[in-house]
């Protein structure tokens, strides 16, 4: 029985599906399902089946979950205990229009001008809470997040509207897939207004949605300050809603002060500065989907050689 092997099962256990374990500790699907079955064989439990379109927990996972929870955690302060020391690398992930347009140059930069290695990846709302007290990650941006041991705080004061052509659809929502997060901005905005699940599609990430929403394909949701350039250009223009604008927040989430690394608290007071601030607001902050990176996750899922493991920078 090894880390990688609870950690695969704890991940699994609270997610629901081998897919998000795998996506959260940014290792592939089959390092998860093989670390899951020898942990399977070990323990001589299914441990975690299938029901519906979930994994759930057996009677034998869910007496082995909290004393797994607690080892990959312990697992982890000891590998940070040894990071704190070295303090060199940050891990962040974000979600939404944060991890679209500006998360990896808010890395980039304090990255930068701390001569360090940072790691940055997207991540769902359901999904934070486990990478932070996991200590996959250090710092992440996105929705509120409540949860033991976490303290979140506003970063940027946003508004969200809905964009259209002038003479398009009003009819069809053209969404991202942070839709599917019940925290999301667009998934709270699309309950408010009782749009029916057949009025919405869904688009690999916002600015192919607000591109659909320039030829008249239909409505968007948008932060106004990120859109600012369509707007401007004529390309899009704010179409009135019932529900907007509505305002948001963007919250930075990190373990309690006692808990974090010294670089998450750096960071977090990276975030006041003028220099941070202006990332979050400028539209050109971000960079092209394409050299989006997924997170790099601990070094507790690589002591027993499981493949699959990536390791990418920012």
């Amino acid at each position: 029985m090894t880390l990688t092997q609870l950690s695969a099962f704890v991940f699994v256990g609270r997610l629901g599906s081998v897919k998000a374990a795998a996506r959260a500790l940014g290792v592939s699907e089959p390092a998860i399902s093989q670390a899951l079955a020898a942990l399977r064989l070990h323990m001589g439990d299914a441990l975690v089946v299938r029901s519906g379109d979930r994994m759930v927990l057996t009677e034998g996972g869910r007496r082995l979950f909290p004393i797994a929870s607690q080892m990959v955690s312990l697992g982890a302060e000891a590998e940070a205990a040894v990071r704190t020391v070295r303090a060199d690398r940050l891990h962040l992930v974000a979600s939404g229009a944060i991890a679209e347009f500006v998360a990896s140059s808010l890395a980039d930069v304090f990255g930068r001008r701390r001569a360090m290695e940072t790691t940055c990846g997207e991540a769902a709302g359901e999904e934070i809470p486990l990478l932070l007290t996991s200590r996959v990650a250090d710092v992440a941006l996105g929705a509120k997040v409540t949860g033991d041991r976490l303290v979140s705080e506003p970063v940027l004061r946003c508004r969200l509207v809905a964009v259209g052509s002038p003479t398009g659809n009003r009819d069809t929502w053209l969404v991202d897939p942070s839709v599917e997060d019940p925290g999301s901005d667009a998934s709270l905005l699309l309950r408010r207004l009782r749009v029916p699940e057949s009025r919405v599609r869904v688009f690999p990430n916002q600015a192919a949605a607000w591109d659909a929403a320039a030829t008249g394909t239909g409505v968007a949701p948008a932060v106004r300050h990120l859109v600012a350039r369509h707007l401007t250009r004529g390309d899009l223009t704010v179409i009135d809603t019932p529900a907007t604008p509505m305002d948001v927040h963007w919250y930075a989430t990190t373990l309690e002060p006692a808990n974090r690394s010294p670089l998450a608290t750096r960071f977090l007071e990276f975030l006041g500065t003028p220099a941070a601030t202006q990332l979050m607001h400028s539209p050109q902050a971000g960079v092209p989907r394409a050299r989006f990176r997924p997170a790099v996750h601990v070094s507790i899922w690589s002591g027993d050689g499981v493949p699959g493991r990536s390791s990418r920078t920012a």
